[in-house]
This record gives C-alpha cells, sequence and structure tokens, in this order.
C-alpha cells in the first residue's frame, strides 16, 4: 500500500507540473478522455522512474555535494532536484514514454511543483505507520 501511495504521490506532482507549465509536458492528446487514456500509463511510468531516481541517485548527489548545500543554506537542494526532475525526462525519453522537461528552469519550477504537491498529498493521506 505504501508503494501505490508513494507511486500515486510522484504522479499527481508530474500531473500538476505538465498542467501548469508549458515546458513541462506529455506527448498525446491534448484534452479529453483521449488526454486521459493516453497519458495515463506513462505518467505511471515516469513516476515510478522518478521515485527510482528520487531514492537512488538524489542521496549520493546529496552527499557528493554536502559542502556546497551547506554553503549555500540548502537552496543548492533545489538544483539537485531540477537535475533529478531533468534526469528523469532523460530516462524517460530513453524509453519513449512521450515526457519532456525544456530546459532547467522549467525543471526547476517543477520541481518545486511537484515537492509541494507530494507535501500536500502527504498531509491528507493517512500515515502508513
Amino acid at each position: 500500500m505504501r508503494f501505490v501511495t508513494w507511486l500515486l504521490t510522484y504522479a499527481a506532482g508530474l500531473a500538476v507540473a505538465a498542467q501548469l507549465l508549458d515546458g513541462i509536458w506529455f506527448d498525446g492528446a491534448s484534452s479529453g478522455q483521449a488526454e486521459l487514456e493516453a497519458k495515463i500509463v506513462p505518467l505511471l511510468l515516469v513516476a515510478l522512474i522518478l521515485g527510482l531516481v528520487s531514492t537512488f541517485i538524489e542521496p549520493v548527489l546529496k552527499l557528493i555535494s554536502l559542502p556546497f548545500i551547506i554553503l549555500t543554506l540548502g537552496l543548492l537542494l533545489l538544483v539537485i532536484n531540477a537535475v533529478t526532475l531533468m534526469l528523469t525526462a532523460a530516462l524517460a525519453d530513453a524509453f519513449d514514454l512521450g515526457f519532456h522537461v525544456d530546459g532547467f528552469w522549467n525543471a526547476l519550477v517543477g520541481a518545486l511543483i511537484i515537492t509541494i504537491v507530494g507535501w500536500g498529498a502527504r498531509l491528507v493521506l493517512p500515515s502508513g505507520d
């Protein structure tokens, strides 16, 4: 159950970021039932990739850059989150999932949106403990 909640939280964040930003999008239909049917599986697969990248690669990036994170009072974490989202887009492109992030600034704002949506979802959803 925790895995499903984790996956749906990332998927919700990605969906909101794709809706709000022109620089983050999924290929396919752009409205109605056709959009939902064409994008639900890629959305869940990209959420899975983002979760795996966040679980395995992001901690290594944080450990390597720890002195700079301290020096910038944590602002470098925003850059690391943006790089994580850009890496997710590159992996999704390699698997031909049709997810795109256009540039660093879109990745930065998108990472903020995904973080805020995930935080809000964790507040609303019951704890698995």
